[in-house]
């Protein structure tokens, strides 16, 4: 079993880890889950919504044509069961890893009031319980918000508002199981972590550079892995700021970090980090949204790479 990340573990890039059939595409990856056997989930925004891996990105499967309307956050439970945040959708799916739908949380295309704190407004991911199963979602865009709901999809409370004081949210983008008793919230643009019972009482708050997608490891593996997105326009093309993945401590004290001083197509640098997720060796898969961020603007417009390994060499 991997062990908690130290200043000395080293990440490596794996180069065109993804091996997609001809003429399958990702567009853009925008979310990445490993399950039970180190199979990799990815949501992205292409014709084919869940595309699946193993672990040496050798392709398996892929399900999901036009059931969703705007992928933005994948998460697998203990039983590889599926959760999957559609923002313009305005719900959550509970699914088997095959696609069955289990059920449904929010009313497809509905959004609750804007800012207004009831579930949903472009909900973003979502947090599982070790032991309960219960699920704390990120309500995102469009709120300000986290909501806890039971295994079975029962509402159980809610927390949050717009602000920047602690416990208040600037955009929750994302979620994660910090222990078994608390939750962390990469609050993006506040740039901090706030951490929070899980009941919703607030514990502290840790800056980071718009802290973009948040991930607990695996089994004794206690670390939190955070993805940052890079700077503002005005601050374009100044070294170390964002587009990065740091490895922390349950405190929030920093391992190590990879990814390039500044962002580009290299193999070891980032565009646009939008997610995270770790497998039983401590590698780590970062998914981004790098058409929408850099592609898409291009002349001609083309796709960038938008999911990348990084496997766990030493330490």
């Amino acid at each position: 079993m991997v062990q908690p990340a130290t200043s000395k573990t080293v990440y490596q890039p794996v180069p065109f880890w993804a091996k997609l059939p001809h003429p399958m595409f990702f567009k853009e990856a925008t979310s990445v889950a490993v399950d039970s056997n180190d199979n990799v989930y990815v949501f992205n925004r292409g014709d084919h919504p869940v595309i699946i891996f193993d672990r040496d990105g050798n392709f398996l499967e892929t399900w999901g044509a036009g059931e969703f309307v705007r992928p933005h956050g994948i998460t697998i439970d203990g039983e590889d069961n599926l959760y999957l945040a559609d923002d313009d959708a305005h719900m959550v799916e509970k699914r088997t890893k095959g696609g069955k739908l289990i059920y449904r949380l929010g009313e497809k295309g509905k959004p609750a009031s804007w800012q207004e704190g009831d579930p949903f407004n472009r909900p973003t991911h979502v947090a599982i319980h070790p032991d309960s199963g219960d699920l704390f979602i990120s309500d995102g865009y469009g709120n300000s918000r986290v909501h806890r709901y039971d295994s079975g999809g029962n509402y159980i409370k809610s927390w949050g508002e717009p602000g920047s004081l602690p416990g208040q949210f600037s955009l929750p983008h994302n979620i994660a199981m910090n222990g078994s008793d608390k939750v962390t919230v990469a609050d993006r643009e506040n740039f901090r972590l706030q951490t929070f019972t899980i009941d919703g009482e607030f514990v502290q708050q840790i800056h980071s550079h718009r802290p973009i997608a948040i991930i607990n490891g695996n089994g004794s593996d206690t670390n939190l892995y955070v993805a940052e997105a890079g700077p503002p326009p005005v601050q374009e093309g100044v070294r170390r700021l964002g587009r990065r993945v740091v490895v922390m401590d349950r405190e929030g004290t920093e391992m190590t970090r990879f990814g390039g001083e500044f962002g580009g197509e290299g193999h070891d640098q980032f565009i646009a980090p939008h997610a995270i997720a770790v497998d039983s060796e401590g590698s780590v898969y970062v998914a981004e949204v790098s058409y929408t961020a850099f592609g898409s603007q291009q002349d001609p417009v083309r796709e960038v790479t938008s999911l990348r390994k990084w496997k766990r060499v030493s330490g």
